[in-house]
Parts: C-alpha cells; structure tokens; sequence
C-alpha cells in the first residue's frame, strides 16, 4: 500500500511538471494564414478583419487570438460603404473580454479622410469605442491635432483627444508682409 502511494505521489508530480512544462510552451490551439472574419447584424456585414496570420490560444474562459503579422479591419455603415479602415502590426482579440488591442503603428481612418496614429489602441467590442492612454497625433482636413490620450465611437465618426499637446493648422494663410 505505501509502495502504491509513493507512485501515485510520483505520478501527480509528473503531471504538474508536464503541464507546466506545455504552459510555457504556449503553443497555439490553431493558426491559419490569410484569415479573414466577418461580423454582422442582422445579415448586415458590419466589421471585417483580415490577418496573414492568426493564431488562437487558451481555452473558453482564456481564449485569445493573436496577429502576430498584422491586422487590417473595415468597418461599415447601414449601406454597406467602408466608414473607417483599422490598421495594425499587431493585434490581440481577448474573445471572452470582447476586448481587441492593436499595438505598433496603428493608424485608423475615417470616411472623412480624418487619420489617428498611434502606438496602442483598444477597442472595446462590447461599448463600440475605441481608446488609448497613448500619444496620439490626428490629422483633419484643416490641422494636426496631438495629445495624450484619446477616446472614440469604433468607426472614429466622433472622437475627442484628452490631453492636447499641440494643434497645426494646415489652412494657407495669406501672407501679411506680401506688398501688392
């Protein structure tokens, strides 16, 4: 009986070292290239995301999906016409979160032509907003606006920057000094 005890000691160790061991590892549960994901309402495709590589971890209550090679998402409106275009090298899709991070070099433009860049992004899939506590420069029709942080609906219609650093305007003017 002693002896039966010992192994089965012997025997919950090797499980915790080998589950540890593949916990390190942390090799994904699936990858696919050039995967593309559609999301709708209602039979309305209203977001697109597109990945040369995406790789999903973790198991219902974890489960994560990386784009390790980038990301590229396209958001539409009623009419099916592109509203804002999200472009990453990095992204993180915390599923059970309904959380989506896109990291280094992200820039995220809208049907007005009004462009963000900035380092970090969250976009909180379940609120439809997207933010970053990061620099973030905004470049509109008639200026650059740059600032510390900034908030907006996730198709970037509507957006306000937190701490303003600075403001170009990008307007001509007429020069004063200039004699006729």
């Amino acid at each position: 009986m002693l002896f039966a005890f010992g192994i089965l000691c012997s025997c919950e160790n090797d499980v915790k070292e080998i589950e540890s061991l593949s916990q390190k590892k942390n090799e994904p549960l699936s990858r696919g290239k050039n995967v593309a994901l559609i999301y709708s309402e209602k039979s309305n495709v209203k977001i697109n995301i597109t990945a040369p590589l995406m790789e999903e971890y973790g198991l219902e209550e974890s489960k994560y999906m990386e784009m390790k090679e980038g990301i590229k998402v396209l958001f539409y409106d009623s009419l099916m016409n592109v509203s804002s275009t999200l472009i990453a090298n990095y992204a993180i899709n915390r599923v059970a979160d309904k959380i989506m991070e896109a990291k280094d070099d992200v820039v995220v433009v809208n049907d007005k032509g009004e462009v963000l860049h900035t380092e970090h992004l969250v976009w909180m899939q379940d609120s439809f907003k997207i933010y970053t506590d990061e620099f973030v420069k905004i470049t509109t029709v008639d200026e650059i606006i740059m600032g510390e942080g900034m908030e907006a609906n996730q198709d970037f219609t509507k957006w306000k920057i937190h701490k303003i650093k600075g403001i170009i305007n990008l307007k001509e003017e007429s020069d004063s000094l200039k004699t006729n």
